[in-house]
């Protein structure tokens, strides 16, 4: 089963010389962790946006649940899919409770007041993320990492069946960034659906089932992380020397691909590497 599926699928943004997404075909499977990966301006931001249809593409197909995106009320959709976004501006009187409580609009009709259901929603979501003890605090007061994490918890206090999540963990420090990590495959493991799109390979290839990598606006490659991460792949996007060794453990993610970047010296033609570029587009069904 799939929870979103595209067919040839571009994107265009007026005034820029090229799509940020082209020919996209891509299935997104139930209850699975897909991460989303590659270099900047590769078009990942913009796949998230299509898949949890707050951007329009200008050909090609997207359904979320066989069913096209687009028929979607906005109000059911947002009900079934919880969203952190890359970039957000939060009105900074805000509470960190009253930013999480906002993920229970879509349950709420017209000036309905919170119930059991929401406020135990709420609180769940506050501890799960490590949030509870900043409740009262205004979220203008926080650090980056304390904000990313009450939007996270904004997310889990909706209880979708599937989350879209863009680059949550950019501004988390290492012990939250795993605690982020840890968090969505335990959620994973209860049927939630998890699209994360990331900077952090590593990461991605030890936690996620499946990895997309895009570059220039394609699918590169798809599959599990042993499949994309070949010498090939990674060589052809990143432009860099890398060397991919197997994750040492302990733990479920022993022999998961890792990438380590080398100095630069150690290739004699790193200068004519950088300078070279690439236009990708791409299927993986």
């Amino acid at each position: 089963m799939t929870a979103w599926s595209l067919r040839e699928v571009t994107v265009r943004y007026a005034g820029s010389c090229r799509p940020a997404l082209t020919d996209i075909t891509l299935d997104v499977p139930v209850g699975r962790w897909t991460a989303v990966v590659g270099p900047n301006g590769a078009g990942k931001s913009s796949l998230a946006h299509v898949l949890t249809g707050t951007l329009s593409p200008a050909s090609g197909t997207v359904e979320f649940r066989d069913r096209p995106i687009r028929q979607w009320r906005r109000r059911a959709l947002a009900a079934a899919i919880g969203v952190v976004p890359q970039v957000e501006q939060l009105p900074p009187a805000l509470t960190v409770r009253e930013v999480v409580a906002m993920g229970r609009y879509p349950h709420l009709g017209p000036w309905q007041r919170e119930g059991t259901v929401d406020r135990q929603a709420i609180a769940k979501a506050l501890a799960t993320c490590d949030v509870e003890h900043l409740s009262d605090r205004p979220v203008g007061s926080l650090s980056g990492g304390e904000r990313q994490r009450a939007r996270v918890a904004r997310a889990l206090a909706q209880a979708p069946g599937a989350l879209v999540l863009d680059e949550p963990t950019a501004a988390l420090d290492l012990d939250h960034e795993m605690a982020v990590f840890e968090l969505l495959r335990t959620l994973v493991g209860t049927g939630i659906t998890v699209l994360l799109t990331t900077h952090h390979v590593n990461l991605a290839a030890r936690y996620a089932d499946r990895l997309v990598l895009v570059d220039g606006g394609g699918i590169l490659a798809a599959g599990t992380p042993a499949e994309v991460l070949t010498p090939e792949t990674v060589d052809t996007v990143y432009r860099w020397p890398i060397r991919i060794v197997r994750h040492p453990g302990p733990g479920s993610d022993v022999g998961a691909p890792q990438l380590i970047a080398l100095q630069a010296a150690t290739v004699p033609d790193m200068g004519d590497r950088r300078q070279a570029g690439s236009t990708r587009s791409g299927s993986a069904a």
